[in-house]
């Protein structure tokens, strides 16, 4: 699909475009904006639902009526839009969709302009028939940069072979509450971590088609672990730590950006203009275009009552800096009346309309408006890479690898052959010959002659143990157990869903206790999984546990009583493959946790560069698992740290073999903790980081560079390490 005409024109232009183009470019935008009426105007700043938009006099009475801009989710498959394995359009089919209302758009409006497709991208294009990969807190757990460059090009070309311009994603809101629904999607706790991975995926989604990077801003912070809470912040904290991994988005070159649902100190912020125009806008140059999320104008006076009605809430969105109102409810109802009463300048429209204008021509979608039919590509290799990667062992007493030996397993939990609780939220139907579980991945692995037994025992959410014996008595038939536990964001046909698309907790009982709505209280394991636990432990046979999650959950149990434990946060439809891999010792494991792991929800927030807190009466204050924690078959040793100082950089370089009985990655973290500062500095910061492949007995020297262009003048400290809480190395530095 990197050969379409779409996809080549859009990298030639990020990469090559020349001054005179550039200039020809706004003299195009000009000469059209000067034709065009409020009503066009409008438009071109509406992105409607599509994934209705099947019928052809509905399409067509609705471009008739107010010729819009593009449409998002007209490719959307899941129970929210209705669509299923069947209903739902292939690629070829979405592209033939894509050129039938194109056509329409470009022949049967006035000034002809095309329109653009905006489809969910966060981990793998959200249609039919497209890859999965893990979700972005999986990605995370791989700290590997090339490798996540890769997946942003490989989502970049299924989304544009398909129709689309824009690709909603990576997500970049620093998690720290992991009460809140929607911490899967997110790359972690750290804002440097996920700068540097959410840059790596939108520099390959770009290479095909505008990442849209969201949520802007503080929304991962939300009071209460509500979806949409207030976020409590100074400025101090939300430049350093909520915004800073957007800074490099931008540097990173994402043309596009979403806002949250949520508020900022009180200021909504798809309605704050600090946050969208002196800083996004003129601090750090920012030239693409903004969207509002589904319905987040709409919340400017239904949910944060800022507005006294939705004309207000109109004029509030686009006067500080909204460009396209996802959805088209208010700028497609208010916007034209509100410019009318002189609550909004015709200039905000026309700029906003610029940057849109501006994008399509960018893009060649004037000259080139239609797309070849695509020829499907399988990326399940680098699926299954991406989840090897992405796992992560916590614990290990010497059983794993696995022996082969071993004459009979026993596989078990809600977990191990559920193939959609281990996608995550935002993924379409899947095709179950697509999907490897944990169950298939055991039987795939093992050697022939293995017996291996499963039983469910129980489920996520349902406290019905009827399968509680099955799972019992097949732990007790085997050598060794493989228990499968954690959560789901599987949505069903049977979940209500707002009209923003979260799901609604009802009564209905499904698996799914994670994923956009469903927030938690607490993070102990849903249902009867814990008394699972302790069921098959009272077994004294060994166990090794893993957790397919969408966020940390509580595992002091496991921890206990486990001889191993690993964390796989949703890792795709190859994830089962890859957890197989890492167990039978085919895939040395190198996963680091991306968010620390609380003993108990009671310490939340728990992030690794707080300063350090004194213990609680009830558990110590540290995490159970900290931040970039995560073990390997092998060891290595760290020496020879050597720290320069140079004009405007620090140079670190460290020595680090592989002292053990198995080739393997090492993840060599950097940490640097300004001892004194004007403001109370962090407890250490990460600042630079390197997956590698070491082979035993091998030896690599690693080079870091540190920027001093932001450090204060004083005392630092250099920490070099394998997480945040295994510091091998250290040296101390006069900035």
């Amino acid at each position: 699909m990197k050969t379409k005409i779409l996809s080549i024109l859009f990298l030639i232009c990020l990469v090559s475009c020349s001054a005179p183009e550039k200039d020809d470019i706004d003299k195009k935008v000009d000469d059209l904006l000067s034709q065009m009426t409020l009503t066009e105007k409008i438009g071109q700043l509406c992105c409607p639902i599509g994934f209705n938009l099947y019928d052809d006099e509905l399409y067509k009475t609705l471009i008739d009526t107010l010729p819009v801009g593009g449409f998002w989710a007209v490719l959307r498959a899941d129970p929210w839009s209705q669509k299923t394995l069947e209903t739902g359009p292939d690629a070829r089919e979405s592209a033939l969709i894509f050129n039938k209302m194109q056509r329409y758009a470009v022949e049967n409006t006035r000034l002809g302009i095309p329109i653009y497709f905006a489809e969910e991208c966060p981990h793998g294009l959200m249609a039919v028939g497209a890859s999965v990969y893990p979700t972005g807190l999986g990605m995370a757990a791989t700290w590997d940069e090339e490798l996540l460059y890769n997946v942003g090009d490989a989502i970049g070309a299924e989304a544009a072979g398909r129709g689309a311009q824009f690709g909603y994603g990576p997500v970049l809101d620093i998690a720290r509450d992991p009460r809140w629904s929607r911490v899967e999607e997110t790359f972690g706790e750290d804002p440097y971590l996920s700068g540097a991975l959410g840059g790596a995926v939108i520099r390959g989604i770009q290479q095909h088609l505008a990442a849209t990077v969201k949520h802007f801003a503080a929304y991962g912070i939300p009071e209460g672990g509500h979806n949409g809470a207030a976020a409590q912040t100074g400025p101090n904290y939300l430049m350093s730590d909520y915004l800073s991994n957007f800074e490099i988005a931008v540097k990173n070159g994402a043309k596009s950006i979403m806002t949250s649902y949520n508020a900022i100190d009180g200021v909504p912020c798809t309605s704050n203009s600090w946050l969208l125009k002196d800083v996004l806008r003129e601090q750090w140059g920012f030239k693409g275009v903004v969207f509002s999320d589904l319905g987040s104008i709409w919340a400017l006076h239904s949910t944060h009552r800022t507005a006294a009605n939705q004309l207000e809430a109109t004029a509030q969105a686009i006067n500080a800096g909204v460009d396209i109102d996802l959805g088209g409810s208010n700028y497609g109802k208010y916007l034209k009346t509100a410019v009318e009463q002189g609550l909004v300048p015709i200039e905000n429209v026309d700029d906003a309309v610029r940057r849109v204008l501006r994008f399509k021509y960018e893009i060649g979608l004037f000259d080139n408006p239609y797309i070849e039919i695509p020829i499907p590509e399988n990326n399940n290799e680098l699926a299954l890479q991406t989840a090897r990667e992405s796992v992560v062992l916590l614990k290990n007493d010497g059983i794993l690898p696995l022996s082969n030996d071993i004459v009979s397993i026993a596989v078990i939990g809600p977990n191990a052959n559920n193939m959609y609780n281990q996608l995550g939220d935002y993924t379409a139907p899947q095709n179950p010959n697509d999907i490897v579980t944990v169950f298939d991945g055991i039987i795939n692995r093992a050697k022939d002659g293995t017996n291996i037994f499963y039983a469910k025992g129980c489920s996520i959410r349902d406290t019905n143990d009827a399968d509680f014996e099955s799972a019992i008595k097949a732990a007790k038939s085997a050598d060794v157990t493989i228990l499968v536990v954690g959560g789901s964001s599987a949505r069903d046909f049977k979940t209500s869903y707002e009209s923003t698309g979260a799901a609604v907790v009802n009564d209905h009982i499904s698996d799914m206790d994670c994923g956009e709505g469903y927030d938690r209280v607490s993070l102990e394991l849903s249902g009867l999984q814990e008394d699972l636990i302790k069921e098959i432990a009272k077994l004294h046979k060994p166990l090794i546990i893993i957790y397919i999650e969408g966020r940390p959950l509580l595992k002091n149990t496991a921890n206990e009583v486990a001889n191993a434990l690993l964390t796989a946060f949703y890792p795709g439809a190859r994830g089962g493959g890859a957890i197989a891999d890492i167990i039978f010792g085919n895939q040395n494991p190198a996963g680091r946790l991306p968010i620390s792991q609380p003993r108990n929800t009671g310490q939340i927030p728990i992030y690794y560069s707080q300063p350090k807190p004194h213990d609680y009466v009830e558990c110590e204050s540290t995490p159970l698992f900290c931040f970039g924690h995560g073990l390997s078959y092998t060891k290595f040793e760290y020496s020879n740290l050597i720290v320069n100082k140079l004009n405007d950089t620090i140079e670190v370089s460290v020595d680090v073999k592989n002292i053990g009985d198995y080739h393997g990655d090492e993840v060599v973290q950097l940490y640097l903790r300004d001892e004194y500062a004007t403001i109370t500095p962090a407890e250490k910061l990460l600042k630079g980081f390197k997956r590698i492949f070491i082979r035993k007995d091998e030896t690599k020297h690693i080079t870091f560079t540190i920027p001093t262009e932001n450090l204060e003048p004083g005392e630092f400290t250099i920490m070099v390490g394998a997480s945040s809480d295994d510091i091998r190395l250290k040296e101390k530095i006069v900035i």
